[in-house]
């Protein structure tokens, strides 16, 4: 569904990304995982057109999307979330889900003006498509109520709403798990499964190594930039590299198994 070939990008003189190449595949759950640092979030920064790469290619379906702007990523069938849960809490949570879905739609700046029959339409339409993602991220019944009254779990699906509201068929979230207790842990990993089983193809970046490992069908890992390893679960954590990546961070707090920090070395580009 998507591949990646040699794909890199550099701040300064610094390579965040450097010659990755990899594939993500339809219908399975892939997930990035790596030290602090890693680049596993200027990864999917790549990805998804926020950043342009210095080096490589991006191809999504089989066409080239190295170039495109965000908007236009999305609108071929990527979306994402973010590490920090990026909703407008006071709005409520229908509106926020509807907010996703105008990436679909055709009206502009003075159909709103003059408030047209398309306007009208993309208006029906948008609340047509929030709703629909309220319903698959089971918020349906909070539609109303505002964003900032629900819980921790509540905000991060209804994150997974907006993106899923723009229709996407590659859906990319950034450590959807973070700040989660273990039982919310556990309701976003059966919801994740039930995204895919609905036909949703998933690529996660997350530290929680319990929710990777029970969750992913393949994983990417990466260490300063680089990929290191790529397989099963089970082909991964036997790796040498990625044994000795994560003992390697070990006296710096980070661990294979811990939730860990947030990656304060890609945060300043993110």
């Amino acid at each position: 569904m998507l591949e990646v070939e040699g794909l890199g990008i550099r701040f300064g003189g610094n390579h965040a990304v450097q010659n990755v190449t990899a594939n993500i595949k339809p219908g399975k759950i892939t997930a990035i995982i790596g030290p602090n640092g890693a680049g596993k979030s200027t990864f999917f920064n790549l990805i998804s057109g926020f950043y342009q790469p210095t080096t490589g290619r991006i191809r999504f379906q089989g066409q080239d999307i190295t170039r495109l702007p965000t908007h236009d990523v999305v609108a071929r069938g990527i979306a994402r979330t973010f590490q920090t849960t990026t909703i407008y809490k006071e709005l409520t949570v229908l509106e926020n889900a509807m907010i996703g879905h105008r990436v679909r739609t055709r009206a502009g700046l003075w159909d709103a003006l003059l408030k047209t029959g398309r306007e009208k339409r993309d208006g029906g339409g948008s609340r047509d498509g929030g709703m629909a993602a309220l319903e698959r991220v089971g918020l349906a019944p909070q539609a109303n109520l505002l964003a900032g009254a629900l819980t921790q779990e509540g905000q991060k699906r209804v994150g997974i709403a907006m993106a899923l509201s723009s229709d996407p068929k590659l859906l990319l979230l950034d450590e959807p798990a973070a700040g989660m207790n273990p039982e919310e842990t556990v309701n976003l990993m059966a919801l994740i499964r039930e995204l895919v089983v609905g036909g949703l193809t998933v690529a996660l970046v997350e530290h929680k190594m319990s929710l990777v490992m029970g969750l992913a069908d393949e994983i990417l890992v990466m260490h300063h930039g680089q990929k290191i390893a790529e397989g099963t679960p089970a082909q991964v954590s036997r790796d040498p590299a990625v044994i000795e990546a994560y003992l390697g961070s070990h006296a710096h707090g980070g661990q294979m198994g811990e939730a860990g920090a947030s990656e304060n070395a890609e945060a300043s580009h993110a």
